[in-house]
């Protein structure tokens, strides 16, 4: 006998059937997926680096050495009152030149003066008292002690007159020097204190240069050395220096030794900035780099060179600089290939793809 299903029943299961179908396509569906998304995020190799090097090689180089320094006048005084006291002269011709002990300000000294003719008056009556009492003395009319006690007032007295007069000859503010004056600080008539700048005098009649070198110059710096000195970048001529004097300590700080040179021809404004190149020996032969594919650290600097199509960072030491170059002593051998552009893109280890090889003369052209 044959059973009959309800047709409610018969949809129930048909559902059933369905529902187990889409269940079995989505897991397939998504396992799929997965499948997909690992295949995209599977890591691939790093594509190489393009870079443009140089083949190391020994050039000649001039051993020169540029230094920064400073023009500074020959003599240069800032003018200040010894004492204190209101300015009741001042003869500043700025930008003149004066004589040397020429008078430039006066401080009231009517008090020191009044000080002065009272002790002339009493210096006079103690001379005539000491006069007396010496006569006195010959002929025993007094005993030496008063004699002494006269002759200790004048004295005295005399030592007096001669400290007022200091007095008055520090309120007088004289030139020291022949030279051109500055701007002028004070106005007549103002109080001025001993740190109160009148003017200042500076003498140009000889200029000086100041610079530093590197401790490691200092064999080759001695007196009588002549330089060449950089006073206008615009035009960039040379004037010859004389080197007069070093300071015999090195700055401990710096490690720079400070040098004195004096201009054999030409002017200068003092406080202005100048190159100074010094000849540090017989030209040489070395390894030169472009300066810009140096990698500096905290305690070396590097290089990158192409070794078997990878990059090799290796610490360098530097030596004399020119304008775009820069000396290798140590770390890097006639034929390396040294990485020039792309050197910030490179990795230890890292692979390399040359695209040029460049003329270290046309590198050094190209970053002008």
């Amino acid at each position: 006998m044959v059973r009959l299903l309800h047709p409610a029943a018969l949809m129930k299961g048909n559902a059933l059937i369905y529902v187990t179908f889409f269940l079995c396509l989505s897991l397939i569906l998504s396992s799929c997926g997965q499948k997909t998304d690992a295949e995209k995020t599977k890591p691939q190799s790093n594509p190489p680096v393009l870079v443009d090097v140089i083949i190391a090689s020994s050039r000649g180089i001039q051993n020169t050495v540029e230094a920064n320094g400073s023009v500074v006048a020959n003599e240069y005084v800032e003018l200040h009152p010894e004492i204190s006291g209101r300015i009741v002269y001042l003869n500043v011709p700025e930008g003149a030149n004066v004589e040397k002990g020429a008078v430039i300000a006066r401080i009231n000294d009517a008090d020191l003066q009044a000080t002065l003719a009272k002790s002339r008056v009493q210096l006079d009556l103690y001379q005539k008292t000491e006069e007396r009492d010496r006569k006195l003395l010959e002929i025993q009319g007094i005993n030496q002690a008063d004699y002494d006690l006269a002759l200790n007032n004048v004295n005295s007295t005399k030592a007096d007159i001669a400290y007022t007069e200091a007095q008055i000859d520090k309120t007088i503010i004289r030139a020291p020097f022949a030279g051109i004056v500055g701007l002028r600080q004070v106005s007549p008539g103002a109080y001025a204190t001993p740190a109160t700048i009148i003017a200042t005098v500076q003498q140009l009649d000889k200029i000086k240069v100041d610079f530093t070198l590197p401790e490691q110059y200092t064999s080759v710096v001695r007196k009588g050395t002549l330089v060449d000195v950089q006073i206008d970048a615009a035009s960039k001529t040379r004037r010859k220096g004389l080197i007069i004097a070093t300071e015999p300590q090195i700055n401990q700080t710096s490690r720079n030794l400070k040098v004195r040179a004096i201009l054999q021809d030409g002017n200068g404004h003092p406080g202005a900035f100048v190159k100074v190149y010094v000849d540090a020996g017989a030209d040489k032969r070395a390894i030169m780099v472009p300066t810009n594919c140096i990698i500096p650290d905290d305690r070396n600097n590097q290089l990158i060179l192409v070794k078997g199509g990878k990059a090799q960072f290796v610490n360098v030491e530097t030596g004399v600089r020119e304008a775009n170059n820069v000396e290798i002593t140590k770390g890097v051998s006639p034929g390396d290939t040294v990485v020039v552009t792309g050197v910030l893109f490179a990795r230890p280890a890292a692979t390399l793809q040359i695209r040029s090889v460049k003329n270290l003369e046309k590198t050094s052209e190209a970053t002008q």
